[in-house]
Protein backbone atom coordinates (compact mmCIF):
# COMPACT_ATOMS: atom_id res chain seq x y z
CA UNK A 1 0.00 0.00 0.00
CA UNK A 2 1.07 3.56 -0.33
CA UNK A 3 2.51 5.32 2.45
CA UNK A 4 3.36 9.37 2.66
CA UNK A 5 7.03 9.58 2.30
CA UNK A 6 9.98 11.87 2.48
CA UNK A 7 13.89 12.32 2.12
CA UNK A 8 14.91 15.42 4.44
CA UNK A 9 18.27 16.64 4.43
CA UNK A 10 19.85 17.30 8.22
CA UNK A 11 22.08 19.76 9.76
CA UNK A 12 21.77 21.95 6.52
CA UNK A 13 20.02 25.00 5.21
CA UNK A 14 20.85 23.97 2.07
CA UNK A 15 19.73 21.15 0.11
CA UNK A 16 22.14 18.29 -0.73
CA UNK A 17 25.14 19.56 1.69
CA UNK A 18 23.35 17.36 4.61
CA UNK A 19 22.77 14.32 5.55
CA UNK A 20 19.77 12.60 4.55
CA UNK A 21 17.56 10.27 5.86
CA UNK A 22 14.29 8.42 4.32
CA UNK A 23 11.49 8.50 6.57
CA UNK A 24 8.49 6.89 5.95
CA UNK A 25 5.32 7.78 7.30
CA UNK A 26 2.23 6.11 8.62
CA UNK A 27 4.24 2.75 9.26
CA UNK A 28 2.12 1.05 11.17
CA UNK A 29 1.61 -2.65 10.14
CA UNK A 30 5.13 -2.84 8.71
CA UNK A 31 6.96 -5.57 10.14
CA UNK A 32 10.51 -5.56 11.15
CA UNK A 33 11.67 -7.37 8.01
CA UNK A 34 9.98 -5.20 5.62
CA UNK A 35 11.42 -2.42 7.63
CA UNK A 36 14.89 -3.52 7.36
CA UNK A 37 14.58 -4.69 3.36
CA UNK A 38 13.53 -0.49 2.66
CA UNK A 39 16.26 0.25 4.42
CA UNK A 40 18.51 -1.65 2.86
CA UNK A 41 17.29 -0.44 -0.75
CA UNK A 42 17.72 3.04 0.07
CA UNK A 43 21.25 2.53 1.06
CA UNK A 44 21.18 5.98 3.52
CA UNK A 45 23.28 6.14 7.03
CA UNK A 46 19.62 5.79 8.15
CA UNK A 47 15.54 5.00 7.22
CA UNK A 48 13.37 5.82 9.78
CA UNK A 49 9.71 4.71 10.15
CA UNK A 50 6.73 6.50 12.19
CA UNK A 51 4.25 4.57 14.10
CA UNK A 52 1.44 5.64 16.61
CA UNK A 53 3.22 6.07 20.09
CA UNK A 54 2.64 3.55 22.60
CA UNK A 55 4.30 5.28 25.40
CA UNK A 56 2.20 7.66 27.47
CA UNK A 57 3.15 11.13 26.20
CA UNK A 58 4.48 10.49 22.99
CA UNK A 59 3.36 12.42 20.00
CA UNK A 60 4.81 9.45 17.50
CA UNK A 61 6.97 6.45 17.65
CA UNK A 62 9.87 6.46 15.70
CA UNK A 63 12.00 2.79 14.62
CA UNK A 64 15.50 3.87 13.02
CA UNK A 65 17.23 1.59 10.90
CA UNK A 66 21.00 1.53 9.19
CA UNK A 67 20.84 -0.59 5.82
CA UNK A 68 22.55 -3.61 8.67
CA UNK A 69 20.49 -3.09 11.41
CA UNK A 70 17.72 -1.60 13.82
CA UNK A 71 19.50 1.65 15.89
CA UNK A 72 18.02 2.42 19.28
CA UNK A 73 18.30 5.94 18.94
CA UNK A 74 20.14 8.35 15.60
CA UNK A 75 20.69 12.03 15.97
CA UNK A 76 20.21 13.30 12.34
CA UNK A 77 17.14 10.76 11.89
CA UNK A 78 15.33 12.02 15.15
CA UNK A 79 15.54 15.56 13.40
CA UNK A 80 14.32 14.85 10.29
CA UNK A 81 11.71 12.26 10.86
CA UNK A 82 10.53 15.41 13.29
CA UNK A 83 10.62 17.34 10.27
CA UNK A 84 8.47 14.96 8.13
CA UNK A 85 6.09 14.49 10.82
CA UNK A 86 5.46 18.29 11.17
CA UNK A 87 5.17 18.63 7.28
CA UNK A 88 2.31 16.09 7.14
CA UNK A 89 0.31 17.88 9.37
CA UNK A 90 1.71 16.26 12.84
CA UNK A 91 1.27 18.46 16.17
CA UNK A 92 2.00 17.79 19.15
CA UNK A 93 0.47 17.89 22.45
CA UNK A 94 2.77 20.20 23.94
CA UNK A 95 3.23 23.11 20.87
CA UNK A 96 6.35 24.16 22.87
CA UNK A 97 8.34 20.09 22.56
CA UNK A 98 7.62 17.66 20.37
CA UNK A 99 7.96 13.85 22.25
CA UNK A 100 9.81 11.08 19.91
CA UNK A 101 9.60 8.04 21.61
CA UNK A 102 11.93 5.68 20.01
CA UNK A 103 14.04 2.23 21.57
CA UNK A 104 16.26 4.67 23.95
CA UNK A 105 13.31 6.26 25.57
CA UNK A 106 11.27 9.90 24.94
CA UNK A 107 13.20 12.16 23.43
CA UNK A 108 12.28 15.44 22.93
CA UNK A 109 12.67 18.00 20.54
CA UNK A 110 12.26 21.76 20.25
CA UNK A 111 11.97 24.27 17.57
CA UNK A 112 14.60 26.27 17.67
CA UNK A 113 13.35 29.86 16.89
CA UNK A 114 15.48 32.45 14.36
CA UNK A 115 18.82 31.04 12.72
CA UNK A 116 19.67 28.40 10.72
CA UNK A 117 19.11 25.79 13.88
CA UNK A 118 15.73 25.20 13.11
CA UNK A 119 15.11 21.60 15.19
CA UNK A 120 16.96 20.70 18.40
CA UNK A 121 16.78 17.15 20.73
CA UNK A 122 17.93 16.73 23.73
CA UNK A 123 20.90 14.48 24.31
CA UNK A 124 19.52 11.23 25.75
CA UNK A 125 21.72 9.92 28.49
CA UNK A 126 24.73 7.87 27.71
CA UNK A 127 25.07 4.16 28.08
CA UNK A 128 28.31 4.16 28.88
CA UNK A 129 31.11 6.52 29.72
CA UNK A 130 34.47 6.83 30.98
CA UNK A 131 37.96 6.10 30.06
CA UNK A 132 38.69 3.16 27.04
CA UNK A 133 40.81 0.73 28.20
CA UNK A 134 44.39 0.81 26.70
CA UNK A 135 44.15 -2.07 24.33
CA UNK A 136 40.91 0.00 23.21
CA UNK A 137 43.16 2.76 22.44
CA UNK A 138 45.77 1.39 20.49
CA UNK A 139 42.92 -0.02 18.95
CA UNK A 140 41.33 2.67 17.36
CA UNK A 141 45.22 4.55 17.18
CA UNK A 142 45.98 1.27 14.49
CA UNK A 143 42.49 1.74 12.59
CA UNK A 144 42.85 5.37 11.94
CA UNK A 145 46.91 4.90 10.97
CA UNK A 146 47.59 7.41 13.69
CA UNK A 147 50.26 7.38 16.42
CA UNK A 148 49.15 6.86 20.04
CA UNK A 149 50.56 9.76 21.33
CA UNK A 150 48.44 11.94 18.12
CA UNK A 151 45.36 11.19 20.55
CA UNK A 152 45.01 13.86 22.78
CA UNK A 153 41.96 12.53 24.89
CA UNK A 154 39.95 9.27 23.96
CA UNK A 155 36.72 8.07 25.79
CA UNK A 156 33.25 6.20 25.66
CA UNK A 157 30.69 8.70 24.70
CA UNK A 158 28.07 6.15 23.65
CA UNK A 159 24.32 7.16 23.88
CA UNK A 160 23.37 4.40 21.59
CA UNK A 161 24.98 3.60 18.85
CA UNK A 162 28.41 2.50 20.62
CA UNK A 163 30.78 5.43 20.45
CA UNK A 164 34.22 5.89 20.88
CA UNK A 165 34.86 9.63 21.06
CA UNK A 166 38.59 10.79 19.46
CA UNK A 167 39.78 14.05 20.49
CA UNK A 168 42.97 15.00 17.92
CA UNK A 169 45.46 18.61 18.30
CA UNK A 170 43.31 20.23 15.77
CA UNK A 171 40.72 20.32 13.26
CA UNK A 172 43.30 20.02 10.55
CA UNK A 173 44.68 16.76 12.00
CA UNK A 174 40.87 15.62 11.95
CA UNK A 175 40.47 16.38 7.86
CA UNK A 176 43.90 14.65 7.30
CA UNK A 177 42.73 11.76 9.01
CA UNK A 178 41.95 8.83 5.95
CA UNK A 179 38.84 7.24 6.15
CA UNK A 180 39.86 3.16 7.12
CA UNK A 181 38.90 0.82 4.68
CA UNK A 182 37.09 -1.67 7.33
CA UNK A 183 36.78 -1.09 11.24
CA UNK A 184 35.27 -2.94 14.30
CA UNK A 185 33.97 0.13 16.37
CA UNK A 186 32.11 3.09 15.88
CA UNK A 187 34.49 6.13 16.34
CA UNK A 188 34.17 9.69 16.34
CA UNK A 189 36.71 11.73 15.59
CA UNK A 190 37.22 15.75 17.07
CA UNK A 191 39.33 18.50 16.86
CA UNK A 192 39.10 22.44 17.48
CA UNK A 193 39.12 25.25 15.27
CA UNK A 194 41.69 28.31 16.12
CA UNK A 195 39.95 31.10 18.50
CA UNK A 196 37.62 32.92 16.85
CA UNK A 197 36.82 30.80 13.88
CA UNK A 198 33.26 30.54 13.07
CA UNK A 199 32.62 26.64 13.90
CA UNK A 200 34.34 25.35 17.34
CA UNK A 201 35.47 21.82 16.07
CA UNK A 202 35.55 20.15 12.78
CA UNK A 203 34.00 16.09 13.27
CA UNK A 204 34.25 13.28 11.69
CA UNK A 205 31.74 9.49 12.59
CA UNK A 206 33.54 6.33 11.36
CA UNK A 207 31.18 3.09 11.72
CA UNK A 208 31.00 -0.70 10.32
CA UNK A 209 27.06 0.00 10.29
CA UNK A 210 27.50 2.36 7.56
CA UNK A 211 27.86 1.39 3.92
CA UNK A 212 30.94 3.89 3.08
CA UNK A 213 32.50 3.86 6.47
CA UNK A 214 32.23 7.56 7.08
CA UNK A 215 28.62 9.38 8.27
CA UNK A 216 28.14 12.43 6.68
CA UNK A 217 27.03 14.66 9.66
CA UNK A 218 26.12 12.95 12.92
CA UNK A 219 23.41 13.67 15.48
CA UNK A 220 24.08 11.15 18.22
CA UNK A 221 28.04 11.68 17.78
CA UNK A 222 27.49 15.31 18.28
CA UNK A 223 25.69 14.62 21.22
CA UNK A 224 28.00 12.46 23.53
CA UNK A 225 30.80 14.99 22.38
CA UNK A 226 29.33 17.79 23.28
CA UNK A 227 28.47 16.18 26.86
CA UNK A 228 32.23 14.90 26.73
CA UNK A 229 33.84 18.07 26.01
CA UNK A 230 31.72 20.54 27.70
CA UNK A 231 32.49 17.95 30.84
CA UNK A 232 35.74 18.69 30.35
CA UNK A 233 35.78 22.37 29.45
CA UNK A 234 37.31 22.18 26.37
CA UNK A 235 34.36 23.79 24.70
CA UNK A 236 32.15 26.40 25.51
CA UNK A 237 28.16 26.23 24.52
CA UNK A 238 26.98 27.31 22.19
CA UNK A 239 28.93 26.50 19.63
CA UNK A 240 28.77 25.02 16.49
CA UNK A 241 30.70 21.58 15.04
CA UNK A 242 31.38 21.18 11.41
CA UNK A 243 30.97 17.62 9.73
CA UNK A 244 31.40 16.22 6.67
CA UNK A 245 33.89 18.68 5.00
CA UNK A 246 35.86 15.95 4.26
CA UNK A 247 33.03 14.16 1.92
CA UNK A 248 31.97 17.18 -0.18
CA UNK A 249 29.30 18.16 2.69
CA UNK A 250 28.96 21.26 4.40
CA UNK A 251 26.99 19.72 7.57
CA UNK A 252 26.47 22.43 10.51
CA UNK A 253 25.59 21.11 14.42
CA UNK A 254 24.57 23.44 16.85
CA UNK A 255 25.33 22.79 20.82
CA UNK A 256 23.82 24.08 23.44
CA UNK A 257 22.91 23.51 27.06
CA UNK A 258 20.29 24.88 29.29
CA UNK A 259 21.31 25.84 33.02
CA UNK A 260 20.65 22.93 34.21
CA UNK A 261 23.00 21.36 32.25
CA UNK A 262 21.10 19.75 29.31
CA UNK A 263 22.52 19.75 25.85
CA UNK A 264 20.82 20.18 23.26
CA UNK A 265 21.94 19.00 19.30
CA UNK A 266 20.52 21.28 16.50
CA UNK A 267 19.92 21.84 12.53
CA UNK A 268 18.45 22.79 9.54
CA UNK A 269 16.00 20.79 8.04
CA UNK A 270 15.22 20.47 4.24
CA UNK A 271 12.64 18.43 2.20
CA UNK A 272 14.50 16.99 -0.83
CA UNK A 273 12.29 14.57 -1.85
CA UNK A 274 8.33 14.54 -1.13
CA UNK A 275 5.45 11.66 -2.37
CA UNK A 276 4.43 7.92 -1.55
CA UNK A 277 6.04 4.77 -1.36
CA UNK A 278 4.93 1.49 -1.59
CA UNK A 279 5.42 -1.00 0.89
Amino acid sequence: MPRQFRQVDVFTDTPYLGNPVAVVLGADGLSGDQMQLFARWTNLSETSFVLAPRASGADYQVRIFTPARELPFAGHPTLGTCHAWLEAGGRPADPGAIVQECEAGLITVRRVPGGDAGLAFAAPPQVRSGPVEEEVAEQVARTLDLARSDIVDIAWADNGPGWVAVLLASAEAVLAVRRPAALDLDIGVAGPYPDGSPEAIEVRAFSPKITSIEDPVTGSLNASLGQWLLAGGRVAAPYVASQGTAMGRRGRVHVSHDADGQVWVGGGTVTCVSGTVEL
